[in-house]
C-alpha cells in the first residue's frame, strides 16, 4: 500500500497543497494531522501501526514527517527494519533506490557530527567556565535538615558523630556547606 502522510505548517496550514499533490500519487490511504505540533502526532502513530512490509510512505517534504534530524534518523531506523519505505517528493527522497538507502546513512553520520558539536561545545564552555572559577551545577538549595545541622556545629555544643546521628547530614557534607 501507498501511505501519504501530511502535517499542518506555516506554509500550508490547512494541508491544501500537501493534499493536492499526494492525491497525483495515487496514495491508497492519507494521513493528516489537524495540528503542527510535534506533540500528540495520532495520525503518524495510526499510520506507522498499520504499515506492512513493503508498503511506501509519501510525503511532500521529509519536514512533514519528521521533527529533527534525530526523529528522521529514529523514522528511517523503523522503516528498515519493517521493510518500508519512504518517497519524499520535495528531496527526491526513495528508499526503494541506493540513494534513498545512502541518505540514511548520512542521516547518521550528521546525527553523530551534531552530538560530537554539542559535546564538544560543552566541554568547552564548562573549561572556561573552571578557569574563570564559577562554580559549575545548581546552586545547593539549604534544607532543613542542613540548616539543623551548621546550626549544631556552629552552637558547639555537638560531636560531629552527635551531629550525623541527629540529622543524618556527614561530616563531608557538612563540611561543604559550612565553605560556602
Amino acid at each position: 500500500m501507498i501511505f501519504g502522510y501530511m502535517r499542518p505548517s506555516q506554509d500550508d496550514p490547512h494541508c491544501q497543497n500537501q493534499l493536492e499533490i499526494l492525491k497525483r500519487k495515487s496514495c491508497d490511504h492519507l494521513f493528516k494531522e489537524e495540528h503542527s505540533s510535534a506533540k500528540k502526532r495520532t495520525q503518524l502513530e495510526l499510520m506507522l501501526d498499520r504499515l506492512m512490509p513493503g508498503d511506501t510512505i509519501v510525503v511532500t517534504r521529509l519536514f512533514s514527517l519528521a521533527d529533527s534530524t534525530r526523529h528522521l534518523s529514529e523514522l528511517l531506523d523503523q522503516f528498515q527494519i519493517r521493510q518500508v519505505h519512504l518517497y519524499s517528493l520535495n528531496e527526491n527522497l526513495n528508499t526503494r533506490e541506493d540513494s534513498g538507502r545512502l541518505f540514511h546513512k548520512h542521516v547518521e553520520t550528521i546525527l553523530e557530527f551534531q552530538g560530537d558539536l554539542i559535546s564538544e561545545s560543552t566541554k568547552k564552555g564548562l573549561d572556561e567556565a573552571k578557569e574563570k572559577g564559577t562554580k559549575l551545577g545548581r546552586p545547593r538549595k539549604l534544607d532543613e535538615n542542613v540548616m539543623k545541622a551548621i546550626q549544631m556545629y556552629e552552637s558547639n555544643k555537638y560531636t560531629l558523630a552527635q551531629i550525623r546521628e541527629e540529622t543524618g547530614i556527614s561530616k563531608t557534607t557538612l563540611y561543604r556547606y559550612l565553605e560556602n
